[in-house]
Parts: C-alpha cells; sequence; structure tokens
C-alpha cells in the first residue's frame, strides 16, 4: 500500500468518535459511508495503529491514509468551486450553471463541498450541506451550512424571510420598468419585485432586458414561472416559454447574484455578490 494523506487531528472540546471526525479531512473520502469502508479495508491508520469506527479523536492524533489497488473507495469528484465566504458555521460558494445542487448524480455541489471547504473545528461539525437549492442551469451564489446548529439556525433564516436574494435576468420581450408579481406557483402565494435596468433591441426577440429581480417568497422555478405569467420569459429557458421564444445552446439567463444576512452566530451583516457570467454582458456591455 502506498501513503496517499496524512492528517494531524485538531484539538477537540470534547472527545469525539472517528468515523464523525473523519469526514471531510480527507478529500478523496468525503463521505461517512466511504470513511468506514475505508476502515474495513484496513487503509486508515491513527498513531500508527489500525483505525476503529469506534476509536474517540481528542486532538493531536496522527491519521494516515493508505492507497490499495483494490480499493474502490477513491472514487473522487474533480470540481473545484469558487469560495466566496468561509467560517466554522457556514460557507457562500459559486454555482456554475449546468451543476445539481443536490440529488443522486455523482457530479453535484452537495458531493464537492467536503474537498473545497475547510473542515469546520466546532463539536457538532457535520458533512456540509446546501441551505437552499438553484435550478440545474442557473448560476449563482449558494450558502452553506457547515455544523447541525448551523443548518438549522440558516434554514430559519430563509423560513422567516430574513436573508436577502437578489437575482439578474434577460428576459424577452417589451416591460413596464417596475413591477410586483403576485400570483401562486404549486398553489402557495408567490412574490417577486422586478426593475428593468437596460433594454436593447433584438432582431429575433424584438427586445432583451436585463432585469433585477428579488423573490418575496421561495416556490420551485418562482422566477421562470412568474416572468412567463407576465409575457416575458427568461432567455434560454426551455420549460417556461413562449413558442418560437426558445434560444438554444446558450443556457439560462438566470444569476443568483447578492446574499445579504445577519450572520446567525457571529451577528455580523453578511453581504456577497458575483457578478454577472460574460454571456450577460455580451447583451449589455459596459455594465
Amino acid at each position: 500500500m502506498i501513503k496517499v494523506g496524512f492528517h494531524l487531528a485538531k484539538t477537540q472540546e470534547k472527545p469525539i468518535r472517528f468515523q464523525e471526525y473523519a469526514v471531510g479531512i480527507f478529500k478523496t473520502i468525503p463521505t461517512k459511508s466511504g470513511i468506514k469502508k475505508a476502515i474495513k479495508k484496513g487503509l486508515i491508520f491513527i498513531d500508527g495503529t489500525l483505525a476503529t469506527t469506534s476509536k474517540y479523536i481528542s486532538g493531536g492524533e496522527k491519521i494516515e491514509l493508505f492507497y490499495s489497488e483494490e480499493s474502490s473507495t477513491f472514487k473522487r469528484l474533480e470540481l473545484n468551486l469558487e469560495v466566496l465566504f468561509e467560517d466554522d458555521y457556514l460557507a457562500i460558494v459559486y454555482k456554475p450553471a449546468g451543476i445539481l445542487v443536490s440529488g443522486n448524480k455523482f457530479v453535484t455541489i452537495a458531493n464537492a463541498l467536503t474537498q473545497n471547504l475547510t473542515k469546520s473545528n466546532l463539536s457538532d461539525a457535520v458533512k456540509p450541506q446546501p441551505i437552499h437549492r438553484l435550478d440545474y442551469p442557473t448560476s449563482g451564489i449558494l450558502l452553506i451550512g457547515k455544523t447541525s446548529a448551523a443548518i438549522t439556525e440558516l434554514g430559519k433564516l430563509f423560513k422567516d424571510k430574513t436573508i436577502q436574494k437578489t437575482y439578474f435576468a434577460v428576459t424577452i420581450g417589451k416591460m413596464k420598468t417596475l413591477g410586483n408579481i403576485i400570483f401562486t406557483v404549486d398553489e402557495k402565494k408567490a412574490h417577486t419585485d422586478y426593475k428593468v435596468l437596460k433594454t436593447v433591441t433584438s432582431e429575433r426577440f424584438e427586445f432583451l432586458n436585463l432585469v433585477k429581480l428579488q423573490p418575496k417568497t421561495g416556490r420551485k422555478h418562482q422566477l421562470r414561472k412568474h416572468l412567463l405569467g407576465i409575457g416575458n420569459p427568461i432567455l434560454g429557458d426551455k420549460e417556461h416559454f413562449l413558442e418560437d421564444k426558445i434560444l438554444n445552446g446558450k443556457g439560462l439567463y438566470l444569476h443568483a447574484a447578492t446574499l445579504e444576512f445577519i450572520h446567525p452566530f457571529t451577528n455580523e451583516k453578511i453581504s456577497v455578490s458575483k457578478e454577472l457570467p460574460k454571456k450577460f454582458t455580451k447583451i449589455f456591455p459596459n455594465l
């Protein structure tokens, strides 16, 4: 066997089981089940002794990971994420368009988090989890919880609507400069405020608009359904569209640009932004 990883255990407030502590310390094994498999196959040693799931970690232990050609543990997702903010409680990452946030697929943001984020040093650290969703074709900012308490508290912020989200979209057709869209999505009340920032003429679509969107509720596909509902679908949307107004090959022109909220543990104001993708600025230069 070949040694492929080394980790010096961080000091813990109280001893923690190795199978809990080890999640995320090696980028090649991002899950608890992967750790268990590696232990079962004799690939992990603690202070020179074969690791067990019942071993407790206090801090200072030397943890070594070995590679065996017979092992299937090392199937690794190679997906580098841009980390926009991170501390022991939470992180904010950029999700590119065309990637699932989570689900049964191998290539998801959720599966890539442990290799891109630093493991929390807090006693209730868990495998990082997305707090909310972004559609597969949508790019933008995604909030991640790194501890049990953070996942709970950040979920409450969304439920209480105290997290402000701002999106930008390119829409088709003539629009009013300002508007409030209020109608049900999936039989639930949904509310979106919008402002048209720029409009250009288009030979194919007549008008294209750069629109700032602020959803007040969080229904599935809310922005896409609301804009279609007022006759101004998002450019590149292949699910919510008008006949003869489909753009192929460029993806969906919807971007989650900013997140603002009060940190539930430090009480500092968090405000993170991500610039518009290049495909937006090609339509609206000099933004």
